[in-house]
Parts: structure tokens; sequence; C-alpha cells
């Protein structure tokens, strides 16, 4: 069977072995080892080095990446606060559609009701001068029809009045069985 690797322990500040640990204990040496100073940085050309890699990448990307995203961010703002404008513009000329819509229809509504109102009073109008000529004509009739019926009645009466003798005499004939003269 292969042998497993196993980390070193974590008892300490450093990853050590529990040998080391308790050797650094023993000698006391434990506060020197948990401060950290057994790390040595050695600042050589290396350093420099990556300095100069460093200013080369930030001088090569600069063109090719930084640049242009930037220039991209700036425009995306530009169009966002541009779009955003805009969007305050229209909603400010739709608040104004909106005001001059409804004050229209107000008007439309007020005109609309002057005319109803005008439209019933004319109807009223027609409707009275309508019902005074059918009054006017009722009474025309009524009354050509009374003096008709007076006159025939007038005629009816004179008729009666010149046959009453011949009439009473039927009737005195009739009543007394024999024939009567006058």
């Amino acid at each position: 069977m292969a042998a497993r690797f196993r980390p070193p322990s974590r008892t300490g500040s450093l990853f050590c072995s529990a040998a080391t640990l308790r050797d650094h204990v023993e000698t006391g040496k434990l506060a020197f080892f948990l401060s950290g100073s057994d790390v040595n940085v050695d600042f050589d050309l290396s350093v420099v080095a990556q300095i100069a890699l460093f200013g080369l990448f930030v001088v090569v990307m600069k063109p090719i990446l930084f640049d242009p995203l930037l220039k991209l961010f700036e425009k995306r703002e530009k169009l966002t606060d541009g779009a955003r404008q805009e969007a305050r513009e229209m909603d400010a000329r739709a608040a104004d559609l909106l005001s001059r819509f409804e004050s229209e229809i107000e008007q439309v509504r007020r005109d609309a009701g002057a005319e109803r109102d005008r439209q019933r009073a004319e109807t009223a109008k027609l409707e009275s001068k309508m019902m005074e000529e059918a009054k006017r004509d009722a009474a025309r009739i009524l009354a050509e029809g009374r003096t008709k019926i007076e006159a025939e009645v007038t005629a009816l009466r004179q008729e009666l009045e010149t046959s009453r003798p011949a009439l009473a005499q039927q009737i005195a004939s009739k009543l007394l069985g024999r024939e009567v003269s006058s």
C-alpha cells in the first residue's frame, strides 16, 4: 500500500509539525516563532523586474484594453444618461399632452352640454308651438263642428216646424183610429 500524503498540523500560527512546535516551546523560542520574524523577504533585482513587468503590462494593456473599456463605459453612461433625459422629456411631453387632452375633453363636454341644452330649449319651443297649433286646429275643428251641428239642428227644427201639423194629424189619426182633418 502506498504512503499517503499528510499535511502538517495547524497547531501554531505557521504550518509546522508538532515536534517542531514542541522544540520551540522547550527552547523558549515560541514568542519569536509566533511573531513571524522567521520569514525573510529579500529585496533584490526580482522586485525591480516585477515592477518593470507590471509597468510594461500597464503600458501595453492601456491602449489595447483599458482605453477602449473606459470609452465603452463612458459611451454607455452617455447613452444611459441620454436615454434617461429622453425618457424625462417624453414623460413631460406625455404629461403636457394628457393635460391638453383632458382640457379639450372638458371643453367638448361643456360644448356638448350647451348644445344639448340649446337643442332641448329649441325642442321645447317647437313642442310648445306644435301644441298651440294643435290646440288652435282642435278649437277650429270643434267650432266648425258646433257650427255645423247647430246648422243641422236648426234645419231639423225648421223641418219639424213645417211638418208639425202633418205629424200631429197623423198621430191623432192613429190614436183615434180615424182620419182627422185640420
